[in-house]
């Protein structure tokens, strides 16, 4: 049987104009103001403006990510199944 390795992931953050995140397995799709990762820990959406790669090595899962950084937040297939606030009222 194959051994999975345990799922690792680093994301660091200098003031807010530099991203470097480790642990992505493939860069679904980016623009200017998004970019939205595949990593080992989920799907990662990273927001912001003037957003560019500064470094991409998918071989060693690193990519650094420069501009003006407003919000990271992991897509997790539960949480968009949520039903909001009221059907959390209404359970």
């Amino acid at each position: 049987m194959e051994q999975r390795k345990p799922k690792r992931q680093e994301i660091k953050m200098l003031n807010r104009k530099l991203l470097e995140i480790s642990g992505v397995m493939q860069v679904e799709s980016f623009d200017s103001e998004e970019f939205l990762l595949e990593t080992e820990c989920g799907f990662l959406q990273i927001n912001g403006e003037n957003l560019h790669i500064k470094n991409l090595s998918l071989e060693q899962g690193l990519v650094a990510i420069e501009g003006t950084i407003r919000s990271t937040v992991y897509l997790d297939a539960a949480h968009n199944k949520s039903k909001g606030f009221l059907g959390k009222l209404f359970k």
